[in-house]
This record gives structure tokens, sequence and C-alpha cells, in this order.
């Protein structure tokens, strides 16, 4: 079942660091079967304070995969990059099934 890296930036001050991060990290997500889905791509606010410059998704194979990515060496190496210039909320979340009825959901109390 897949699974998802999120984060919801705040803010992002653009930079030599910040540069040098978006050239590395693909190479990072390809030994873990991570693809970017959504990146600072047009959105629009429904509800809440969403706000610019955004969201990022990336989608892996299984939570697994996800949490070995975000551990990993070879993440953990250009990760101050980003964490000293941009403010964003980061999470992990495991997909649903194939066929998933959120009706369902109300009977696991």
């Amino acid at each position: 079942m897949s699974a998802y890296a999120l984060a919801h930036v705040h803010s992002v001050e653009f930079c030599p660091d910040t540069a040098e991060y978006l050239e590395r990290i693909d190479a990072t997500l390809d030994a873990f079967g991570g693809r970017f889905l959504v990146h600072r791509a047009k959105f629009e606010t429904l509800e809440g304070s969403w706000g610019e410059p955004g969201l990022i998704l990336i989608e892996f194979p299984d939570y697994r995969q996800a949490h070995d990515w975000y551990h990993s060496p070879a993440y953990q190496d250009i990760l101050p990059l980003r964490t000293r210039h941009m403010v964003a909320d980061v999470i992990i979340a495991e997909g649903v099934p194939t066929g998933y009825r959120a009706e369902r959901r109300h009977d696991r109390r």
C-alpha cells in the first residue's frame, strides 16, 4: 500500500543551500521508489489557513520505504540544506488500500 511524505510549507528562503537541496533530492528518492506528485503546484485553499509557498507530496511504494528514505544517510546529508531555510510541517502517512470506502471507517471506534 502506498505511503506519502507530505510537507506543508510555511516559508522558504531561496538561496544556494536550497538550490543544492533541490539538485540533490531526486537522487535520494530513487533507491526508495519515491516520486514527486505535487511540488509547489497551483492550489486553492478551500478551508483552513494553508498559504504560499504551499505543498509538497511525494509517493512511495509503502510506509517502510518512505520511512527509510527520510532516515537514510543520503537524505539526512542534505536535510540541513532545507531546514536552515524552510519552515514546514512534514509527515509520513500510510495510504489506504484499493477499494477503500470511508463509510466503513465509522465501524472502527
